[in-house]
C-alpha cells in the first residue's frame, strides 16, 4: 500500500513488485519516503489504527461491465469464495513472494482491474477498459495482471498501464469474486445466432460451451437482431412476396389505414411478433430465417378484421387484362411513383382509358414487338391522338410484320404478327 500511495519514478518501470524491490533498496529520495510511508503504515496496524485514506485510482474507469450481448444473458452469480492463506503460501503459483504478494494487494485494492492477456501485450480489464503494456514491458508475457496505475492517452481507447503486477486466475477470481457471472448468453454474431454457457469475471470471458437447448425469448430476441443487422434479406422473398410487399406499400401509402406500412425494414421489425410468429419461434439460426416465405408471412398483416383484406385484389390487383386477352403483372414498386403496366403498343389497341388501380391511372410503359420501351403514358387517349403518330413512323419500318393502323383507337387489339391475324 505504501507503493501506491505516491506513484513511484518512470524509471522504476511497470512491474509492482519490480518497483517494490528497488524503493526497497532505497539509494534515492523516492526510496526514503518510501521506507518511511511503509513503517507509518506498519505502525497504524499494529495499533489498530487507521492508516489514512485509500489512495485515489489514477485512472477514472470510463470502461464498465459489458452489457449482455444483444441477444441476452440469463444471470447466476456464484462468486468463488476467498481463501485464506497461511504464512509461506503463494498466492500466485510459481510466482517469487514478492510478485504473488504485490499481485495479491493491488488485485485486492483495485478488482475491477484485474486484467487477461488479449496477446502482444494488450489486456482486458474485468471493468471492461482494454489496457496495453508499453514494449519493452517485463509483464507483457503474463496471462493475468492487476493494474494498479494506468492512464488513457487522449483519443485512445485503450488505457496505457504504468504499474501492474503479475498475477494467477486463482488470485483474479478471487479478488473480483463479486464481479462473477454465469449465465446464458445468445447473441448474433458474425452473420449467425450463437448460444454459450458462459462464466465472466466482469467483461472477461473465463469459460464457454455450446448450449443445446437455449431458452426461447433469448433465440427470439437474437433472431431479432440478426434482422436488424443484415435486414430482412434473410428471410425468404419469393418474387410473390416481393409483389405483395410492393402492393400492400402502394395501398399504405395511397389510401393509408387500414393497410399496414411494409415498406421500411424498421417499421416491419417493430412488429416483428406480429407476422414473423410462429415461424420465428421455430427458427434456432440464419438457415431456418432462409426457409421463412416472407409473403406468406406478411399475410397476417393484412387487415382481416375489418375485412378490407378480402378487397386486396380489387384495389391492388397482381394482374391488369389488357384489350388483347393477355393478363399483365403490375408493378407498384415505390421508386416508380405510381403503378407501372408494361405492355407491347398492339396489345392496347382500342383501350381509350388508362387503366387505374385504388382509383389512381397506372403508368404504362408502351413496349415494341420486341419489348423494348417506345413510350411512357398515364394518358393514353391523349397518347393515341398525339404521341403514337411518332412512334409509328419510327417504329413501322423496323417491325413490317406487326400491325401500325393509323387509327389505334378503334383497331382491333393483338398479341400477333400480321401473318397470324390474316389466318
Amino acid at each position: 500500500m505504501a507503493l501506491l500511495s505516491e506513484e513511484p519514478p518512470r524509471e522504476y518501470g511497470d512491474d509492482l513488485a519490480a518497483a517494490w524491490r528497488r524503493a526497497r533498496a532505497g539509494g534515492d529520495p523516492y526510496g526514503s519516503r518510501w521506507r518511511a510511508e511503509a513503517r507509518r503504515l506498519e505502525r497504524a496496524a499494529a495499533e489498530g489504527s487507521p492508516a489514512g485514506p485509500s489512495p485515489t485510482p489514477p485512472l477514472p474507469e470510463t470502461g464498465t461491465p459489458p452489457r449482455p450481448p444483444s441477444g441476452g444473458i440469463s444471470r447466476n452469480p456464484a462468486p468463488p469464495a476467498f481463501e485464506e492463506r497461511g504464512p509461506g503460501r503463494s498466492p500466485s503459483s510459481g510466482a517469487a513472494p514478492d510478485d504473488a504478494a504485490a499481485g495479491l494487494v493491488a488485485a485486492l485494492a483495485f478488482p475491477e482491474r484485474v486484467a487477461r492477456s488479449k496477446g502482444q501485450g494488450s489486456f482486458l480489464m474485468a471493468s471492461g477498459t482494454a489496457a496495453e503494456l508499453g514494449d519493452g514491458s517485463p509483464l507483457r508475457s503474463a496471462p493475468w495482471l492487476a493494474v494498479a496505475v494506468a492512464d488513457r492517452p487522449p483519443h485512445s481507447a485503450s488505457a496505457r498501464v504504468r504499474l501492474g503486477a503479475l498475477v494467477d486466475e486463482e488470485t483474479a477470481r478471487a479478488a473480483a469474486g463479486h464481479l462473477f457471472r454465469a449465465g446464458e448468453e445468445v447473441h448474433w454474431e458474425d452473420g449467425d445466432l450463437v448460444a454459450r454457457s458462459v462464466e465472466r469475471l466482469g467483461a472477461i470471458e473465463l469459460a464457454a460451451r455450446p448450449l443445446r437447448d437455449p431458452d426461447r425469448a433469448l433465440v427470439r430476441a437474437a433472431l431479432l437482431d440478426g434482422l436488424r443487422t443484415e435486414g430482412l434479406g434473410l428471410l425468404r422473398w419469393t418474387p410473390d412476396a416481393e409483389a405483395l410487399r410492393a402492393r400492400l406499400g402502394f395501398l399504405h401509402r395511397t389510401l393509408g389505414a387500414p393497410w399496414p406500412g411494409v415498406e421500411d425494414d424498421l417499421e416491419l421489425l417493430e412488429r416483428a411478433y406480429d407476422w414473423l410468429e410462429p415461424e420465428l419461434s421455430r427458427a434456432r439460426r440464419r438457415a431456418d430465417l432462409a426457409r421463412i416465405d416472407a409473403g406468406q408471412a406478411l399475410n397476417r398483416l393484412l387487415p382481416w378484421a375489418t375485412g378490407e383484406a378480402a378487397r386486396l385484389d380489387e384495389l391492388a390487383p397482381e394482374r391488369i387484362e389488357v384489350p388483347s386477352g393477355s393478363r399483365i403483372r403490375v408493378d407498384y414498386a415505390a421508386e416508380h411513383g405510381q403503378p407501372v403496366l408494361a405492355v407491347k403498343l398492339q396489345e392496347l389497341f382500342g383501350l381509350a382509358e388508362t387503366p387505374r388501380v385504388a382509383g389512381v391511372p397506372v403508368l404504362v410503359h408502351l413496349l415494341s414487338p420486341a419489348g423494348r420501351p417506345a413510350a411512357v403514358t398515364a394518358d393514353l387517349a391523349s397518347f393515341w391522338q398525339g404521341g403514337y403518330r411518332a412512334v409509328r413512323a419510327e417504329l413501322r419500318g423496323r417491325y413490317p410484320k406487326h400491325p401500325w393502323p393509323e387509327d389505334p383507337a378503334t383497331a382491333e387489339p393483338t398479341r400477333h404478327t400480321n401473318a397470324r391475324l390474316r389466318r
